[in-house]
């Protein structure tokens, strides 16, 4: 019964033990292909708290911070509301004591046709649609590759990838008739750590629950055995009491 112990001191260090929240980016809307002139605005979050975190970028070898040396610094969130070409480049969120969140690849460009793909990762057994985007906003069919392989035709402009696996990972892109959009790679990720935090909970609830029910068969045992032990005692001092009785009773016949 030694380990019963061990297993209550890791449920209770687990159902105590502090949730350490790191900071994360979020993209709106949630793309890595542009057009110049269109709009985007990449916010910071810590804790489900905003503000305190720096947005940083990299582009032709250089790096530097949201209100600086690009867009528009406003709380947390980093805007852009007319992109040029100049603003591609990898984005992430960084807090004063050196804490980076994931990066993220934004690419603006002047070209006919973009694909619209997921700037952050996609979590597994999610959905996700791709849409080949002309800059005219028309035509009629739109081919889709993955790893320069082509493995869609469509009547329309979307592509949807159902319940996504790790190995869906991989670079997309697509066409039309006449052009063609630039290479994007889709990321895949595990899910919300939400969701593990909540499983990793009933797990401790269930390990909990059968500690006790362990406990509980261990001290009921315990009882058995100790009303056992009574018994066994007692039954000596009963044959003792008749003999007793049976030497008075002759005793009182003389």
């Amino acid at each position: 019964m030694k380990s019963v112990p061990l297993l209550l001191g890791l449920s209770v260090l687990l159902l105590s033990g502090r949730t350490v929240s790191a900071v994360s980016l979020s993209v709106s809307p949630d793309l890595q292909q542009f057009f110049s002139e269109d709009s985007v605005s990449l916010s910071c979050v810590e804790g489900g708290q905003t503000g305190g975190q720096i947005m940083k970028r990299t582009a032709g070898g250089q790096t530097g911070g949201c209100g600086q040396s690009f867009g528009t610094m406003s709380s947390s969130s980093c805007s852009f509301p007319h992109l040029s070409c100049s603003d591609s480049g990898v984005y992430w969120c960084e807090t004063s004591d050196g804490q980076k969140s994931q990066q993220v690849n934004i690419s603006v460009r002047d070209d006919r046709v973009i694909l619209q793909i997921p700037a952050l990762p996609v979590h597994i057994g999610s959905d996700v649609t791709l849409r080949c985007r002309s800059k005219n906003g028309y035509f009629e069919t739109a081919y889709f590759f993955r790893d320069n392989v082509h493995f869609s035709l469509k009547l329309n402009e979307t592509w949807t990838i159902r319940d996504v696996r790790g190995t869906d990972e991989g670079k997309y892109s697509c066409s039309t008739e006449t052009y063609g959009s630039p290479y994007s790679w889709l990321r895949v990720a595990a899910p919300p750590s939400s969701v593990i935090r909540l499983f990793c909970l009933l797990v401790v609830v269930c390990l909990f629950c059968i500690c006790s029910v362990i406990l509980m068969s261990w001290g009921c045992s315990r009882m058995t055995e100790n009303k056992s032990a009574v018994s066994m005692e007692m039954t000596p001092c009963v044959e003792e009491y008749d003999v007793i009785t049976a030497d008075v009773i002759t005793h009182l016949d003389v």
